[in-house]
């Protein structure tokens, strides 16, 4: 490489940073090392991703501080794995805010996903320990599932001032639902849809035909179309080209593995997701109601089953991060 080319790589940014320019930037991670590397804005955690930390030597000592604090509790058996995962959950999230300008998702326990109020009170809980951290309200979002109940629950969390960020999404009708919900934030789940497309017809999907970059395009314009004020967060993407896709969008959650590619990258990043665009969009509103909520969700086969996969799959994370907290109480 000549030295003039050299220089002009140092001196263009990196996609990474091309990116940030329009659109905030989320680590998709609970290692530390990761987002103080990358910069990222905000950051979002799942029991998945604060397991996989916990069995890193490195964050290892999290657990045990916690697990020395709350002997004290009084509490015995499944109430006292509960309480101590509470505390390990919102532990890295205060860490991690420590790092972030921004926010923390933190999620909620998948198994709560059909229940309105053990959802709402597991939300009360959460945000109650970080209150007592003094870590205010905005700096924290809710994770909930979106379901018809997550989504009712959500609902009134917002109105108590608490914020929430509706996950496993695969639909315009759950985007909709949580928009006329006034959740803060929804995570439309790019690379599941794409996994299912792709298993489902036999073949692969790049660029713009990738049905899971098209579920955020099309939820996108409907929210700016409408004027909803509900932040799309893009999420769980498996290329970097669904990335570049979504340039633009009001927010995308990024692995640390996928963040480093765009930070290797000097090619050009070109904004594909505009507001003003969206306003012209020619999109027809959706009126739902339960009914017409649940039968659309069902009409639709790979939201019906990524959605139930998706619960199944982090409520048995939340079960290996039980056994794992309830090997370690003496």
């Amino acid at each position: 490489m000549s030295t003039a080319v050299a220089e002009e790589k140092k001196t263009k940014l990196n996609q990474l940073e091309q990116l940030k320019k329009f659109t905030k930037v989320v680590a998709d991670t609970a290692d530390f090392e990761s987002i103080k590397e990358f910069k990222p804005q905000d950051a979002t955690t799942n029991p998945s991703l604060v397991y996989a930390a916990t069995q890193k030597p490195q964050y290892s000592h999290l657990l045990e501080e916690v697990l020395a604090d709350r002997k004290k509790s009084g509490l015995s058996g499944a109430a006292q794995v509960e309480d101590i995962i509470d505390h390990l959950l919102v532990q890295f999230g205060c860490d991690i805010l420590e790092i972030v300008p921004g926010r923390i998702s933190t999620e909620t326990d998948a198994r709560l996903s059909f229940d309105v109020e053990g959802s709402i009170k597991k939300a009360r809980q959460l945000v109650k320990l970080y209150e007592e951290r003094k870590i205010p309200r905005e700096r924290v979002l809710i994770k909930v599932a979106s379901t018809w109940e997550g989504i009712n629950a959500a609902e009134q969390l917002q109105k108590e001032g608490i914020k929430c960020n509706l996950t496993l999404m695969f639909s315009l009708p759950q985007a909709v639902r949580c928009a006329e919900a006034k959740v803060q934030l929804i995570s439309p789940f790019v690379g599941r849809i794409y996994d299912w497309y792709k298993k489902e017809n036999k073949r692969d999907y790049a660029g713009p035909e990738d049905p899971g970059v098209q579920s955020v395009q099309e939820i996108y314009n409907y929210y700016k179309k409408f004027g909803y004020a509900t932040e799309v967060m893009g999420a769980s993407f498996r290329n970097v080209g669904q990335i570049l896709e979504l340039a633009g969008c009001d927010a995308l959650t990024i692995s640390p593995e996928l963040m480093k590619e765009l930070s290797e990258s000097h090619e050009s990043v070109e904004r594909k997701l505009d507001p003003e665009k969206a306003k012209k969009a020619d999109v027809q509103r959706l009126e739902l109601d339960e009914k017409k909520f649940r039968y659309l969700v069902n009409d639709n086969a790979m939201a019906t089953e990524k959605t139930a996969e998706g619960i199944r799959k982090f409520a048995a994370d939340v079960v290996k991060l039980e056994k794992f907290v309830a090997s370690k109480i003496k």
